[in-house]
C-alpha cells in the first residue's frame, strides 16, 4: 500500500480536485477575515466557497459513476450519471443566484450599507483571481472531453468570482464613500449566476428528454459520410448525447449489387469516416439498404 497521496490522472477529475483544495482554503480565510472585520459579505462568500466544494464532491462522483462500462442494465453505458450532476449543479446556480439577487435587493430596500476593510478587499481580489482561474481550466477540460458536469462545475467557480466581486465593489465603494456598492453589485450578480444556472440545466434536459445533436455536429457527420466511396445516398441519421459520448445511427444505400461482404464493408467504411470526424468518443451503427427503385417509398416512410 502506498502511502503518499496521488491527483487522479484524468483531466477533469484532476482539476475538480484542485478545486476542492482551493475552495477548502478560501472557506476558512474568507471566514476568519469576515468574523474579524464583521463583514457579512465576506462571510457569506465564504459559505459560497463552501458550496462550490460540495458541488465539487458532486461532480466527482457524477464523473466516477458516469465512467463505468455498458452492462445489462444499462447497455448504453453509465454516461447520463455524469449528467444529471451537472444538473444538480445547474440547480445549485440558479438558487444561489437568486438568493445573492435576494439578499442585495432586500438589503438596498431596508437602506443597509457596507464598509469593508482593506483586509477584506485584499481577501475578496485573490478570490476573484483564484476562481477566474478554476472557471478556465474546468471550462477548457469540460470542452475536450464533451463533459456537461464539469461545464455546470466550470460556472459555479465562475459565481464565486462574480460573488467575490461584488465584495470587492463594497471595497471600492467604501474608499469612495458610497456604502451601497456591494449591495448593487450583488444583485447585479445574482442575476447572472441564475441566468448561466438556466442556460447549463436547460443543456441538461435537452439530454435527458432525448435531445437530438446540435446541428454543427450533424453536418459534420454528414460531410463524413459523403466522402465515403461505395455510399449512394443515406437517411434516418440520428444522434443524440450520453453523459460525454455520442450515439449515431444511419441508414446507407448502396450499389445493389454489392455482394454481403462488400456491403459489410461500406458501412465500416462510413463508421471509421464518422469517428474520425468527431473530436469526442461516438458510437455508430450503420444499416446498409439497396438502391433500387422500389424501395425508394419505404425510404421516404422512414425519412
Amino acid at each position: 500500500m502506498r502511502g503518499t497521496l496521488t491527483l487522479p490522472t484524468e483531466p477533469g477529475a484532476r482539476i475538480t480536485v484542485v478545486g476542492i483544495a482551493w475552495n477548502i482554503t478560501l472557506f476558512v480565510v474568507k471566514l476568519s477575515v469576515g468574523f474579524l472585520t464583521g463583514s457579512t459579505g465576506l462571510i457569506a462568500d465564504g459559505i459560497h466557497s463552501a458550496s462550490d466544494m460540495a458541488t465539487d464532491l458532486v461532480v466527482l462522483g457524477g464523473m466516477r459513476f458516469g465512467r463505468r462500462r455498458a452492462d445489462e442494465s444499462h447497455p448504453y453505458g453509465h454516461g447520463r450519471f455524469e449528467t444529471l450532476a451537472g444538473g444538480v449543479v445547474a440547480g445549485a446556480l440558479i438558487l444561489i443566484g437568486l438568493l445573492l439577487a435576494w439578499e442585495g435587493s432586500f438589503a438596498l430596500y431596508r437602506g443597509e450599507e457596507s464598509f469593508p476593510g482593506p483586509a477584506v478587499i485584499g481577501v475578496a481580489a485573490i478570490s476573484v483571481g483564484v476562481k477566474e482561474w478554476l472557471y478556465r481550466r474546468t471550462a477548457e477540460s469540460a470542452r475536450s472531453v464533451g463533459s456537461p458536469a464539469l461545464y455546470a462545475n466550470a460556472w459555479h467557480h465562475r459565481t464565486d468570482a462574480l460573488s467575490s466581486i461584488a465584495v470587492l465593489a463594497g471595497g471600492v465603494g467604501a474608499v469612495i464613500g458610497f456604502g451601497y456598492a456591494d449591495r448593487i453589485a450583488g444583485v447585479i450578480v445574482g442575476l447572472m449566476v441564475a441566468a448561466a444556472g438556466w442556460r447549463t440545466i436547460t443543456r441538461v434536459l435537452h439530454e435527458l428528454t432525448e435531445g437530438g445533436l446540435a446541428r454543427s455536429e450533424i453536418e459534420t457527420i454528414e460531410e463524413a459520410i459523403a466522402g465515403v466511396s461505395g455510399v449512394k445516398a443515406w437517411h434516418r441519421l440520428r444522434g443524440r448525447r450520453v453523459g460525454r459520448e455520442r450515439f449515431v445511427d444511419v441508414h446507407v444505400l448502396v450499389d445493389p449489387e454489392l455482394s454481403v461482404v462488400d456491403g459489410h464493408r461500406v458501412s465500416m467504411d462510413v463508421e471509421r469516416a464518422i469517428r474520425e470526424a468527431s473530436r469526442l468518443p461516438i458510437n455508430v451503427t450503420v444499416h446498409v439498404e439497396p438502391e433500387l427503385d422500389e424501395l425508394t417509398p419505404h425510404h421516404a416512410e422512414e425519412g
